[in-house]
């Protein structure tokens, strides 16, 4: 399999299905999560990398820490870890992976499926926190999964590619119904955070342009608001605040005659050449000749 090995211009080896691995070459396998588990020889799973296929993790016990696409994913016991072809990723090397894996081919299951299941829905999370009855669910259908693929002496080979494909099918319906659940539950709770961060920065941003202050004051951890603010505007909460700053200055610029320095105090510069510096950076112009331009 070295010879299909793939590098991209980043640099990031991208790996694929093993199928000399799979039970019969049928493009699935699943089975417990070890040490040990490699999709290459010269691939440590420990290393940042691409894979050309998908996987699950069902996890049996945790914590467990996994990278994904640059972001780092705590998982407990009855967790699940959904990650798609062409995302990036890594083992960790001190985490302890037990539960079970399944790997699959992106051609293993016909179209209708694919889009029923969302197996290219990237915007979802990677990480899955079912409640107690959607993990009795879905362990119900991986046991099901898994015994079907161990089973492959009572029915010949497309009979049992066939059932395979139906089990599966079964079981990624459940999941995307999970993942998309688990989503709009993420969106809600983004939108309450950002909602109360746009707030916040509507009363503060005069006197508050640190997005570790805004954090601790609503409570959150940073990491959580920039997800929510970036989810909800497309820019980072410092971008948020100081597009905030601007826009108060080009007002007050714009509409009063308080001298320039006294504009800069307003929106929490009290050092003139720091206001000018700052609003310089985002307008490519200075205090004066912005409102000289609007005179």
């Amino acid at each position: 399999m070295a010879d299909r090995t793939i590098q991209g211009g980043d640099g990031i080896d991208t790996f694929p299905f093993p199928v000399e691995l799979s039970v019969g070459g049928v493009g699935m396998q699943i089975g417990p999560m070890g040490t040990g588990r490699t999709w290459h020889a010269d691939a440590p799973l420990e290393r940042v990398h691409r894979i050309d296929f998908h996987v699950v993790m069902l996890f049996g016990a945790g914590p467990v820490r996994h990278m994904v696409d640059f972001t780092e994913y705590d998982a407990m016991a009855g967790d699940l870890l959904w990650i798609r072809p062409g995302q990036v990723h890594r083992f960790s090397r001190s985490s302890e992976y037990r539960g079970t894996v399944l790997t699959m081919q992106p051609g293993f299951l016909p179209r209708s499926t694919v889009e029923a299941t969302g197996l290219y829905r990237y915007d979802l999370p990677p990480l899955l926190r079912p409640d107690a009855a959607q993990l009795a669910g879905l362990q119900a259908a991986l046991g099901q999964l898994l015994r079907e693929y161990e089973d492959d002496s009572t029915l010949p080979l497309s009979l049992h590619t066939a059932v395979l494909r139906h089990a599966l099918t079964a079981f990624l319906l459940r999941l995307a119904h999970l993942a998309a659940s688990s989503a709009q539950a993420l969106r809600q709770r983004s939108d309450s955070t950002f909602t109360l961060f746009r707030d916040a920065v509507e009363r503060d941003f005069a006197t508050n342009h640190s997005v570790s202050a805004y954090a601790d004051a609503l409570g959150y951890s940073r990491r959580t608001l920039v997800r929510a603010v970036r989810a909800a505007t497309g820019e980072t909460p410092k971008a948020f605040i100081d597009k905030r700053v601007v826009l108060e200055a080009k007002r007050l610029l714009a509409h009063t005659e308080l001298p320039i320095g006294r504009v800069g105090v307003a929106v929490g510069f009290p050092d003139a050449a720091n206001f000018s510096k700052f609003f310089h950076q985002h307008t490519d112009q200075t205090p004066a000749a912005f409102r000289s331009e609007l005179r």
